[in-house]
């Protein structure tokens, strides 16, 4: 697609900030993902926004902020359970990527039994 207007879209919210449209993705989707700007999607489409950047699925929409210039932020609702497929593998990676930097601890040291013993080492 070269232009996100000529999807079948659905406005959810229009003329707003990036603060309520970041608030109304976070409340009324069942999936919330954050991604930087610049977040490609549609092939095409770059995300722009202060982070961070909401997105969200609901169902098999997507919901997303869209800016036009001289008109302001949207909050766009567009079917693609492509793009939310692809959040959500991006989200696994992600995942998977912290746990093999920092993983998980084989043994934990126990904590101290009184706040006398913290002072002990």
């Amino acid at each position: 697609m070269s232009c996100v207007e000529q999807m079948k879209y659905t406005i959810l919210l229009e003329k707003t900030s990036f603060r309520e449209a970041r608030e109304y993705i976070e409340k009324n989707s069942d999936e919330v993902y954050y991604v930087e700007p610049g977040y490609k999607i549609f092939k095409d489409y770059y995300i722009i926004g202060v982070p961070p950047v909401a997105m969200g699925a609901r169902g098999k929409e997507l919901l997303f902020t869209y800016v036009k210039p001289c008109y302001g932020a949207f909050v766009m609702a567009i079917d693609s359970e492509e793009e939310i497929e692809r959040l959500r593998e991006r989200e696994r990676e992600k995942i998977m990527a912290s746990l093999k930097k920092g993983g998980l601890k084989d043994k934990a040291e126990p904590g101290p039994a009184s706040f006398g013993d913290m002072w002990k080492k």
